[in-house]
């Protein structure tokens, strides 16, 4: 089953090769997508999981009040680094 200039299956070669090159190229595009995603989603799962591990390190003591002040602050600083996790991963999701 032989085609033009002698090659195997029909057709040119050139035609061959190019439509082999644009496959591979779609194929690194599909796996560039799914490694994206999964690091997005890796990247929102570690956010989640940080934020909980932080939050159950808090032991507020004292009055309801200081009790309250206690979680605030904890948040004023883990609500930032969570924030810059999630963006992360959405700008992942988004690309």
């Amino acid at each position: 089953m032989e085609g033009g200039f002698g090659f195997p299956f029909g057709g040119d070669p050139e035609d061959l090769i190019r439509g082999l090159r644009e496959f591979a190229e779609q194929q690194a595009e599909t796996v560039q997508e799914s490694q994206k995603e999964h690091f997005s989603t890796l990247t929102l799962n570690t956010a989640v999981q940080l934020t909980a591990a932080a939050l159950e390190q808090v032991t507020p003591t004292g009055s309801p009040d200081e009790q309250i002040a206690a979680l605030r602050d904890a948040m004023r600083v883990l609500f930032p680094e969570a924030v810059a996790l999630v963006s992360a991963a959405r700008q992942g999701f988004l690309r």
